[in-house]
């Protein structure tokens, strides 16, 4: 018979008191974090919030102009829906004075001993079973024939009519949802960016273009003595509407960034452009991504005052071009309306509305 042998003990040194050394420490860390006294998190210098909140504000109007497009999309849906709940109100009423008229002839005829079976069917307050029955009016070969038809056909236009403002009132409803995503990406990214700039001074924010009450007070007083210089990038437009584009711009200098504008007092990134293209009697679209394409592409060599800017990869933010390498913008949050080198940000394309 074999012989039974014991198990070999682990030794103090192994694995187990490893296990409880590890144990032990990561006790001793979470209890020094819950005590303060661990390593608290690296603080940021200023140029680190100012990369910190320029990603932020990227981020945020980049979901801005993705709000505004489903913004534009959700109007249209609910003015098509309005359109077809008018247009099957309408023809309800033709319906009803057709089926009155019907009434009429059925009640005539009820006198006289009867009443035709098609009639019946087009006086009904089913109307599935009427086209379910429709058959009859094919065989109707008296002076109700047409009329039957034309209640016939009226219904199954109400009912496309209904089908149709089902599915815009279904895409609304989703436009809808996708407005409000966007619209929490938008205030959790502003948010974060406030939160970040309350640790800098006023000083500080200054410093770094990062908005303050000095800092604001100062740009819009710049901006405003800037208001005599259109003359030159109006004289060098292309046409009449990109100077009136330029000089539109240029009289809103110093009107705050406020996300979904178009003004007349605030503006965002592509709402400026909007509206300064409104007021030369130009409709352009509502996003960047969709103004890019409303006009003729031009490259960087070849710009000319009134041309609009376009940056980042996903063409999320447009500036207006004035000239000499400058552009007037809406910034974001911390900065108003303003004149800015088109070389502050990445290039990503250019358009001339013409």
């Amino acid at each position: 018979m074999a012989a039974h042998r014991k198990p070999r003990q682990r030794s103090a040194g192994g694995h187990t008191v490893r296990t409880a050394a590890t144990i032990a420490l990561a006790g001793a860390a979470t209890a020094t974090a819950f005590d303060g006294t661990g390593h608290a998190e690296p603080q940021l210098t200023p140029a680190q919030v100012k990369a910190k909140v320029d990603r932020l504000y990227q981020e945020a109007e980049a979901a801005t102009e993705k709000y505004n497009g489903a913004k534009e999309k959700a109007e249209a849906a609910e003015s098509r829906l309005g359109t077809l709940r008018d247009e099957a109100a309408r023809r309800t009423g033709q319906l009803n004075e057709a089926r009155d008229a019907l009434g009429a002839m059925a009640a005539a005829q009820y006198r006289e001993g009867g009443v035709d079976p098609a009639v019946q069917l087009a006086l009904s307050d089913d109307p599935d079973r009427y086209l379910d029955g429709a058959e009859f009016v094919e065989r109707a070969g008296n002076r109700q024939a047409t009329a039957v038809a034309s209640v016939r056909r009226q219904l199954r236009e109400i009912e496309q009519l209904r089908g149709a403002a089902h599915i815009e009132l279904t895409s609304l409803k989703s436009r809808q949802a996708e407005l409000k995503r966007h619209k929490k990406t938008i205030t959790g990214k502003l948010d974060a960016a406030r939160r970040l700039l309350s640790e800098l001074p006023a000083p500080e924010r200054a410093r770094l273009g990062l908005g303050g009450t000095g800092h604001v007070s100062r740009a819009t007083t710049a901006a405003r003595q800037q208001l005599t210089a259109p003359g030159p990038a109006t004289a060098d437009a292309p046409n009449s509407r990109a100077a009136a584009a330029v000089s539109y711009a240029y009289s809103k200098l110093g009107s705050p960034y406020v996300w979904g504008a178009t003004g007349p007092d605030a503006f965002d990134c592509s709402g400026l452009i909007l509206a300064a293209y409104r007021s030369a009697g130009v409709s352009l679209p509502r996003t960047t991504y969709a103004q890019i394409g409303a006009g003729q592409r031009v490259s960087r060599s070849e710009l000319q005052p009134g041309d609009l800017v376009f940056f980042y990869s996903g063409i999320s933010h447009v500036g207006l071009y004035i000239g000499n390498g400058q552009m007037i913008h809406a910034p974001n949050p911390s900065a108003p309306v303003r004149v800015a080198p088109i070389d502050e940000m990445p290039f990503a394309g250019a358009t001339r509305v013409v």
